[in-house]
């Protein structure tokens, strides 16, 4: 959660506490208090509800982008490992572009 949603979140707290508090002080009937409270609370349930949809889609736009990202990241690693190995394979040469000799170059020590 990055500082703006703490602060948002903190606001919201702060103002839900802060009516709560108004309420149980005010000169009202007891009914009328308690329909009030439930009001207040039903408010901040339906807030909290938003603000957790919209925490949870941001996660999960992340997480795709995420896996797109690596998709990418593999397909490119691939891609270079296969041209990489056309390039070492493809040239003929004694050499296997490592500076090693392969197979066919060595001396045959059968007499």
């Amino acid at each position: 959660m990055n500082s703006g949603s703490k602060v948002l979140l903190g606001v919201l707290a702060g103002a839900a506490a802060g009516a709560i508090l108004g309420v149980l002080f005010a000169p009202e009937a007891g009914t009328e208090t308690r329909r009030k409270l439930g009001e207040g609370s039903k408010d901040v349930a339906d807030n909290l509800k938003s603000k957790f949809s919209d925490l949870v889609d941001g996660i999960a736009d992340k997480y795709e982008s995420a896996k797109e990202g690596a998709s990418d990241l593999l397909h490119k690693g691939k891609e270079k490992a296969s041209s990489m190995t056309d390039s070492i394979t493809g040239h003929g040469s004694s050499t296997t572009g490592t500076g090693m000799n392969t197979d066919a170059n060595r001396p045959s020590y059968q007499s």
